[in-house]
């Protein structure tokens, strides 16, 4: 697509998500969104790679009998199963249809950051995986092969059918209408309430001291994808902000259905994962954490809440609060090469 020729300079005012001025190309300044600009640089500046963190303890406790029960080696294939499919849509959803339509470049900045970011995740998951030396097979068809993990993917894919399509433009009332809800499903369903139940399980394992180097970097991408949340809501509430006209007394009563749905379908997949219950948490407590989560998704984009219920995990919220104080200078595996030290 050819460049715009033009004889006015940029205006601040014309900068928006989507149906903005001046999108050929990123121009960062002057800058309008400065929520997307600060997501970038906290993003590099919680860089990590899986391979710097050792999984030595996880693969003797993994083949020590007796360590893990089968119900936990369960949880943790049917958690993975559902990682490993997850990140790779969000990072299609990143690449294929969100960077085509948002015409702010800081956010097209910090997406680019996070379509990393997601590369990264699927590579801890494989990471995993491959220490462990678990079934590949088994784990990485488990999407087609697990009713709660295929719904879960299934829900969220039919929300791309339009924006995928290469005709798909913004512009129009239905379009953009289309996008926010786009939006608001892979921010708030997807990598607020799927991802949700995942860590909690991985935490339980870090709990109890098992599995703790695989625990440690679901934590960090626990770290990525509350970013990556906490980005979806500002540029849905920006949006809401910038186009009003698109929020609709039955666009809003739609989003809470949609939620409502999402949080069926992750109850479904708690019980897929804990059929007795490990660690003192069971089907049950899990409906009422991912009832409470999603009623703090809902409040976050101005919508009523809908459980109104107490967190019964409330450990969880430390679990978020992932210090800086490794040294992985200390304990990395890989070595960074910059400047001089690259080999071209």
């Amino acid at each position: 697509m050819p460049i715009s020729k033009t004889v006015t300079r940029i205006d601040i005012n014309q900068r928006r998500i989507i149906n903005g001025a001046d999108a050929d190309v990123i121009q960062l300044y002057p800058m309008k969104h400065l929520f997307a600009w600060e997501a970038y640089n906290t993003g590099n500046a919680n860089h990590w790679l899986p391979t710097e963190i050792s999984m030595q303890k996880d693969i003797e406790q993994w083949r020590s009998p007796g360590v893990l029960s089968d119900d936990e080696r369960k949880a943790l294939k049917t958690v993975l199963g559902f990682f490993t499919t997850a990140d790779s849509i969000a990072a299609n959803n990143i690449v294929l249809a969100f960077y085509r339509h948002i015409t702010s470049p800081e956010c097209r900045m910090y997406l680019l950051r996070q379509g990393y970011e997601e590369a990264i995740h699927t590579h801890a998951y494989q990471y995993i995986v491959e220490s462990l030396g678990l079934d590949e097979g088994e784990i990485f068809n488990m999407y087609r092969e697990v009713d709660a993990i295929y719904n879960k993917d299934e829900f969220i894919l039919g929300f791309n059918e339009g924006i995928f399509d290469p005709a798909f433009k913004t512009g129009t009332f239905e379009a953009d209408q289309k996008f926010l809800e786009n939006i608001v499903v892979f921010s708030i369903i997807l990598e607020g309430i799927f991802f949700y139940s995942s860590f909690a399980v991985m935490f339980g394992f870090q709990r109890q001291n098992k599995m703790i180097g695989s625990a440690e970097q679901i934590q960090y991408i626990m770290r990525d994808e509350s970013q990556h949340l906490n980005f979806g809501i500002n540029m849905a509430n920006t949006i809401k902000e910038e186009q009003p006209e698109l929020w609709t007394p039955e666009f809003q009563q739609r989003m809470i259905d949609l939620v409502k749905r999402a949080v069926v379908l992750e109850c479904t997949f708690a019980k897929e994962v804990f059929p007795t219950g490990i660690f003192g948490m069971n089907a049950e407590g899990f409906k009422q954490y991912i009832e409470y989560i999603a009623d703090r998704r809902l409040a976050r984009i101005g919508l009523a809440q809908q459980y109104n219920v107490a967190n019964p995990f409330p450990w969880m919220s430390e679990a978020i609060d992932l210090s800086k104080e490794k040294n992985f200078f200390e304990t990395r595996v890989t070595e960074y090469q910059v400047g001089g030290a690259l080999e071209w």
